[in-house]
């Protein structure tokens, strides 16, 4: 078996050649390089697809944070809490605004943040939460929800992993992944569920007030041209970017059901092999698969790994050091044996190929190769 990627990003595109030709050409010929109409358009059919007032397109998920966290109006000492099992982004815009990141561990199976650990770690200083909904899915946003209010917090989703997943709330309300807290955001990177071909991000607002200021926020503060009321920054999706993503979103449930595929195939064959553990789908969010990501237990993740590149099969680590053992992120007491899950983590997860335009043949090869490599190495 040859050329099995962790995303298909050609075979994508070769779907939908036609109509995001015509999306790029339409921008080429109007020369509206820079806040062209097709960037409102998305922004408006972004907003419908996530049933949410107000979408604020910008240059990129990190982008998207940092402005979230400047509209909120939080200053320099406030804490924001964060899992610590998560891509540094997260930590990196709260550190760059010279907050301070305070930590939480991570459920074990779930992989998002441990909601009841986040009580303990509430202090004076504490303004804002910021959940991940890691990996496809959503983090336990009812009972984060109802911590954040009883203690006055704003709560930042980043869902740049999981847009489209869908929580259910006990009384039966559903709501997509970015629009349950104060503000949303995501990523257009790539390789994401909703990927452009170069960056962007994006910010989803219910409140018109804040976003109007996240939209002043995003183009240096103004709202007027040359009348600068916050101080601000430059971040803004350019319209070829635009047009490829208003065309993406078309076929957003159809990408998410394929991954599902894809997945059930990988939960089926791999669900009773010792070593391996299936990641958990939670019962009150539904699983978009931004990745497949299993625990191997034993110390034999990198081998099994190595065993599988070997085989052609590519695999990733997402992610290979938790937040607080990184340099740059590293506290007096907050030392190796802190996290436990998240170490443990770690050590453990990997993340198979997951992609729209996966073939079954390859899912086979995929199963079968791991399941020779596990039983070898039982």
């Amino acid at each position: 078996m040859e050329n099995i990627s962790m995303v298909d990003l050609k075979g994508q595109y070769e779907r939908i050649k036609s109509e995001v030709d015509f999306g790029i050409q339409e921008v080429i010929n109007n020369t509206a390089f820079i806040n062209g109409p097709k960037v409102n358009e998305f922004a408006e059919n972004l907003a419908n697809y996530n049933r949410i007032s107000h979408v604020i397109p910008c240059a990129n998920g990190t982008d998207a944070l940092q402005i979230a966290l400047m509209a909120l109006g939080l200053q320099a000492g406030d804490e924001v809490i964060v899992p610590v099992h998560t891509y540094v982004a997260t930590a990196e815009v709260i550190a760059l605004l010279n907050l301070e990141p305070v930590f939480v561990d991570s459920y074990d199976d779930l992989f998002t943040i441990d909601v009841e650990k986040i009580e303990a770690v509430i202090g004076p200083k504490t303004k804002a939460i910021v959940p991940v909904h890691l990996y496809g899915q959503c983090a336990d946003m009812e009972p984060l929800l109802a911590i954040a209010k009883k203690h006055n917090l704003k709560v930042v989703e980043d869902t740049a992993q999981a847009i489209g997943a869908e929580y259910t709330f006990s009384d039966g309300r559903v709501m997509k992944a970015g629009t349950m807290g104060d503000i949303g955001t995501t990523s257009f990177f790539p390789s994401k569920n909703l990927g452009c071909y170069g960056d962007g991000g994006a910010l989803l607002i219910a409140d018109e007030e804040l976003a109007k200021k996240a939209k002043m926020i995003a183009n240096h503060g103004q709202s007027v041209k040359y009348h600068h009321d916050v101080i601000g920054c430059n971040s803004r999706l350019d319209t070829i970017q635009a047009a490829i993503l208003d065309v993406k979103l078309k076929h957003l449930d159809e990408y998410s059901a394929a991954r599902n595929k894809a997945a059930d195939h990988y939960d089926c064959e791999l669900a009773n092999i010792k070593g391996l553990t299936i990641p958990k789908r939670a019962d009150n969010s539904t699983h978009v698969f931004h990745q497949y990501t299993l625990r191997v237990a034993n110390g034999k993740r990198d081998q099994v790994k190595e065993e599988l590149q070997a085989k052609g099969i590519p695999s990733m680590i997402y992610y290979p050091i938790p937040l607080h053992l990184q340099k740059a992120y590293k506290k007096e007491g907050c030392d190796k044996g802190s996290f436990e899950v998240a170490e443990l983590l770690s050590e453990e997860v990997l993340s198979l190929p997951i992609h729209t335009e996966m073939l079954e043949g390859e899912l086979n090869y995929i199963t079968d190769t791991l399941k020779g490599i596990m039983k070898k190495l039982d």
